[in-house]
């Protein structure tokens, strides 16, 4: 099943819309990289399982 990050989920001060999907490793590579460039996080183990901890099963027919 694929998953999805969206960043609506997440608190942020900037209002960050983005919303990623596709296998888990993915997602989670993407999103890891999404929140270093964009939100200025530093990538790591604790940031790779807050992500994880986030991911939601992609809706049917989406």
């Amino acid at each position: 099943m694929r998953k999805v990050a969206d960043c609506r989920d997440m608190p942020s001060e900037s209002g960050c819309t983005l919303t990623i999907a596709g296998s888990e490793d993915e997602v989670l590579e993407a999103a890891a990289q999404h929140a270093q460039a964009v939100h200025g996080h530093t990538d790591s183990p604790e940031l790779r399982q807050e992500i994880r901890a986030m991911l939601k099963d992609e809706e049917p027919g989406r």
